[in-house]
């Protein structure tokens, strides 16, 4: 390996096997998707330097080895298997083996350079599992409320100690994660700083704690496309398209939209933001889209100085 050049890597993941490429002109291994195989794949690509390694989310296949090159410091970035699909077809490559595949990584790596990859610590996973059950429960009781609508007779108390039953794992949720977050100092001292935000209530703050752990580390434009609220052009030649949010994190950006929703109404910096939005002529969801990404800056500003709140806040 010649001396300064830039080495990016390439891992196309399978349930059995994990193919590395440096490259066309590169070398290709394979290595097993256990324990013992990313531990060899790690120490192989640790001697190489790399620059970037370039993985596709596989069904979860992925995170063992993606865990394992984090917590060794080596810069890795999680791409989307469809634009690196378009890289790939835009490149000529039509062909899909796993070896082609890694390939197409690697080199889709040196052209793009696409950020390394910012993981949750464990705390964050757990909570963020927490969070995850939390929402099953609600969707769960909400469809066991609408079924007792429409049940008679004597199956109706099956469902209504059904729905006690998951009440009860619903408080006990709520009751955990507020323990949880208010014994962690890191999640107490951003919590508080999220909530004195106004709109911001407790299941928004705990979201973007486990969801979000990029926020307060990137810039305004780089937080709105993770989270999927950065308008994308659509134009071409004289055709103007319409700005469109694209992908993001959806468990975030619901949670967003109901505390701007709530923003709205007691926000004083969102409020006037979202009236002016209004006056201007922009429609209702556009508008909502603006603030989501504005009160989402805001935020972020104030989880990067760990600074509460204060009104009013400009950006």
């Amino acid at each position: 390996m010649e001396a300064n050049k830039e080495v990016y890597v390439g891992i196309d993941v399978s349930k059995v096997h994990l193919d590395v490429s440096l490259g066309e002109e590169g070398e290709d291994r394979s290595f097993g998707n256990d324990e013992a195989g990313i531990w060899k794949l790690v120490e192989w690509v640790k001697e190489k330097k790399p620059t970037l390694i370039v993985i596709e989310p596989t069904g979860g296949l992925e995170k063992m080895v993606l865990a394992e090159l984090y917590a060794q410091h080596l810069p890795v970035a999680l791409v989307e298997p469809g634009r690196v699909r378009h890289f790939a077809k835009s490149d000529g490559q039509l062909a899909k083996t796993d070896r082609l595949d890694a390939r197409i990584l690697a080199k889709y790596a040196g052209a793009l350079k696409p950020p390394v990859v910012h993981l949750p610590s464990e705390e964050e996973q757990y909570l963020s599992a927490l969070m995850t059950r939390r929402r099953q429960v609600i969707d769960m009781l909400t469809m066991e409320k609408n079924h007792l609508l429409s049940t008679l007779g004597k199956v109706r108390p099956l469902v209504e100690r059904n729905i006690t039953s998951l009440q009860q794992q619903l408080d006990e949720l709520n009751q955990t994660i507020h323990e949880y977050v208010d014994h962690n100092d890191a999640f107490r001292q951003k919590d508080e700083i999220l909530r004195s935000t106004p709109g911001v209530g407790a299941t928004t703050s705990a979201i973007l704690l486990s969801d979000l752990p990029e926020i307060g580390h990137l810039d305004r434009k780089k937080i709105a496309a993770l989270v999927g609220v950065a308008p994308f052009n659509n134009d071409s030649g004289r055709y103007s398209g319409k700005r469109r949010v694209k992908g993001g994190r959806e468990s975030v950006r619901h949670v967003l939209f109901m505390a701007t929703l709530a923003a709205t109404r007691f926000n004083p910096v969102i409020q006037r933001f979202y009236q002016h939005l209004l006056k201007l002529g922009k429609p209702h969801k556009v508008a909502l889209v603006a603030c989501m990404r504005k009160l989402l800056t805001i935020l972020n500003v104030l989880i990067r100085n760990l600074t509460a709140w204060r009104s009013p806040l400009t950006t």
